[in-house]
């Protein structure tokens, strides 16, 4: 497979991997499935998405993208775990082994309780939008530690929601089950791709929460 330079990658294992690359689209930003380490070449980032991190694990093992995806970051690959990749990159997992562990912080996984404890709110992450963003949490684990080099981009009550530090971005909810495009850009920014600005919450009127089917060949 040729490279995509300045593509995005989408870990497609498990998890909102089309609705990932909905939101890519939708700021203009070539996005990727990810299931070989041969698709990590010419790659500006790659997101981690939600899922349930014990099974990504095992897959990211079976699959020999553990290992790989290590060696890309150390040669400059940027990434963005959200949920079940923000616990898999993590540095600490409270009561249970990291994996990952490229970043420096400590999560407690499924903090919340069970699914039925998901929840939707809204908050304001000053250095990503100007106006509050609509949130999706999930069965999420809380960011309950940051390390040095690491900064807190949203925090709510006891915990952090988003952190990052030079190289890795992580949310414990879900911005690719809302219309907001906002940690995408973000995202995109990081990676040094050129992204126009948005103002405000950077909604997009037009998604819906089935955008992401047209990606399937069924659809």
């Amino acid at each position: 497979m040729s490279a995509t330079v300045g593509a995005v990658g989408v870990l497609d294992l498990q998890g909102g991997v089309q609705e990932h690359l909905d939101h890519l689209q939708r700021i203009g930003v070539t996005g990727r499935p990810v299931k070989r380490a041969v698709e990590l070449a010419g790659l500006a980032g790659l997101i981690i998405p939600g899922g349930e991190s014990t099974c990504l694990a095992r897959l990211l093992t079976i699959f020999g993208l553990r290992a790989a995806i290590e060696q890309a970051y150390d040669k400059g690959l940027n990434l963005w775990g959200t949920c079940a990749g923000a616990i898999l990159l993590a540095r600490e997992n409270v009561g249970e082994a990291s994996f990952l562990g490229l970043i420096d912080i400590a999560v407690n996984r499924n903090a919340f309780g069970s699914q039925l404890d998901s929840f939707h709110c809204t908050a304001l992450a000053p250095a990503v939008a100007r106006e509050p963003l609509p949130l999706t949490f999930i069965r999420a684990p809380k960011i309950v530690r940051i390390g040095a080099g690491v900064r807190a981009l949203l925090s709510l009550d006891d915990y952090v929601a988003a952190a990052e530090d030079a190289r890795i971005l992580v949310t414990v909810f879900h911005p690719e089950l809302t219309p907001s495009l906002a940690f995408h850009r973000y995202f995109a920014h990081k990676c040094g791709l050129n992204v126009a600005e948005a103002d405000d919450a950077d909604l997009d009127p037009g998604w819906t929460p089935h955008s992401w089917t047209r990606f399937s060949p069924h659809a």
